[in-house]
């Protein structure tokens, strides 16, 4: 396949890495029997993880009873999982493109930008900053944030157009959560719209059998790891090094085994 910003360069390794069949490992899961629906329960899961990832002070059990017990909780404790929740939602009706992306950010984003800020490029230079204040690493600047953008959403066309085997699906599906986060399109939502484009490419390509994919809890769990695979890259955008993201593309992959 020819693409303008992914790349295949690292899918025999990959593969190799990986072994058996990731659809084989799927199949192992056993489903589990809920007392509330299974689909709405796995997106409560990813809604509340994404979340902590970015910091929100939030607990599966506290957002479990919100959702399914109706358990009262002061507005401002839920709000931001519950957009977050609604995004999901959103994914499971609509294609993976960049208009609803956009459409995907405006909801997750309700109260976390103002409204003129939410599903809108940004148009300012972007950059990460550490716990420890200094810069983790400069987005793709301000003047090419749209083209490069334009460039993911064509190639993820291409991906849609084609028959992907579980190993391709899987590879895929982590480098275009990656190359979307180091783009960092908009002023805040990344890391969140970023794992829900992952999660929203399995659907699209395993349709059912990715609920029990659980990428956003597995990230959580292993957050250190998750920032540093995605700083391996490089510090700027222009000059970022996909050969060394291996590391990241497995993380996915390899949780399937914990599960």
């Amino acid at each position: 396949m020819s693409f303008e910003i992914l790349t295949s360069e690292l899918l025999v390794e990959f593969t190799l890495r990986v072994s058996e069949s990731p659809i084989n490992k799927l199949n192992k899961i056993k489903k589990l029997e809920l007392p509330v629906d299974y689909f709405q329960f796995y997106k409560s899961v990813s809604s509340v993880y994404s979340s902590k990832i970015e910091g929100e002070d939030i607990d599966f059990d506290s957002f479990f009873k919100h959702k399914f017990m109706n358990v009262k909780f002061k507005t401002d404790y839920t709000k931001k999982t519950d957009d977050l929740f609604a995004a999901y939602d959103f994914i499971d009706t609509n294609k993976l493109n960049l208009k609803n992306v956009k459409i995907a950010h405006s909801i997750l984003s309700s109260n976390m930008l103002p409204a003129g800020q939410q599903g809108k490029m940004r148009i300012n230079p972007m950059f990460v900053i550490n716990s420890d204040d200094q810069i983790e690493y400069i987005a793709a600047s301000p003047d090419c944030v749209s083209s490069e953008l334009e460039k993911l959403f064509r190639d993820i066309a291409v991906l849609q157009s084609k028959e992907l085997n579980s190993f391709e699906v899987f590879y895929y599906a982590s480098l275009i959560h990656l190359v979307f986060v180091k783009i960092h399109p908009f002023q805040d939502g990344n890391g969140r719209t970023a794992r829900l484009i992952e999660k929203w490419f399995f659907f699209e390509k395993l349709g059912e059998r990715a609920h029990p994919i659980q990428l956003e809890k597995n990230y959580f769990k292993k957050l250190n790891d998750y920032y540093s695979n995605i700083k391996k890259l490089g510090l700027e955008y222009e000059t970022l090094d996909y050969r060394k993201s291996l590391d990241f593309l497995l993380m996915t992959v390899e949780s399937i085994n914990e599960e």
